[in-house]
């Protein structure tokens, strides 16, 4: 008889399975546009899951993927490529058969693999992704307002990696996105320095599901947040505030007086006897 704690041989059977066919695939770069750029070219070579990713600092972006090893060695191996094309690759490993530990301690666990694997369906699904990022928050901030009036582009979202690097994300249409994002270069360069950019003309789900901008879509502008201001205001103002904060008191009316009492008719018996005494 097995024992309650233990599963069944079939089940562990089955774990044994999955942990020698699956695999942790990471690659590194030093720019977020260009992880994404590579996530998304190694989502399109093999059958992987992009987990998520992982920001460490100083515009240290990695990308950790999961899949089957063939696969995941594949991804790994053309999303190196691609960040060496770039001109960012930092470092790239695949970890065969991950224990359960690795994946509980490290933020690439069970957490993450669940919102990957939820598959929803974006309503940004068909539009294309730019990214444009900048050392230093107000030529990121510039770039993105030259974007948005160059071409019809929705700014859904900016991410900061540290040292300095910020990156600002832009949805639409290729030609919208390719315009703004050449136009973001030139007003990022004039303020301060751009350090990256990146166009992704057919994003996939699984990539959508990990970037910030896959729920950040705004349908309508918000209202304008009143604006307060101090204004002086003079004594005679002040007075009349106070006077109309003041709590009206009641008027205390006056009691009201005793109903008089009914006249008392004379007796008519008794009425001609004084009659004639008068």
């Amino acid at each position: 008889m097995t024992p309650p704690n233990i599963p069944p041989a079939s089940e562990r059977l089955r774990r044994i399975q999955s942990l020698k066919e699956s695999a942790l695939g990471l690659v590194c770069t030093q720019s977020f546009p260009a992880i994404i750029g590579t996530a998304d070219m190694m989502l399109k070579s093999a059958g992987v899951t992009l987990i998520g990713y992982e920001k460490t600092g100083s515009g240290f972006c990695t990308a950790v993927v999961r899949g089957r090893i063939a696969d995941v060695r594949l991804a790994v191996e053309m999303g190196a490529e691609t960040a060496e094309k770039f001109g960012e690759l930092v470092s790239a490993v695949v970890i065969p058969r991950p224990l359960p530990n690795l994946e509980a301690v490290l933020p690439i666990g069970t957490r993450l693999a669940e919102l990957a694997l939820e598959n929803s369906q974006s309503r940004l699904s068909n539009l294309a992704v730019g990214l444009l990022e900048t050392r230093g928050f107000p030529a990121m901030v510039g770039a993105a307002d030259a974007m948005l009036k160059s071409a019809d582009v929705q700014l859904a979202a900016y991410e900061t990696t540290g040292a300095g690097l910020c990156t600002a994300i832009i949805r639409g249409s290729v030609a919208d996105v390719a315009i703004a994002v050449e136009i973001g270069m030139q007003e990022a360069e004039r303020i301060g320095e751009l350090h990256a950019v990146m166009v992704i003309p057919r994003p996939l789900d699984d990539l959508e599901a990990t970037l910030p901008t896959a729920a950040c879509w705004i349908e309508q502008k918000p209202d304008p947040l009143p604006i307060l201001l101090s204004i002086p205001v003079k004594e005679e103002e002040k007075e009349l505030v106070e006077l109309e904060r003041t709590e009206v008191q009641p008027l205390a009316l006056p009691a009201q007086a005793p109903e008089p009492d009914l006249l008392e008719l004379p007796d008519l018996q008794k009425l001609p006897k004084r009659l004639e005494e008068l």
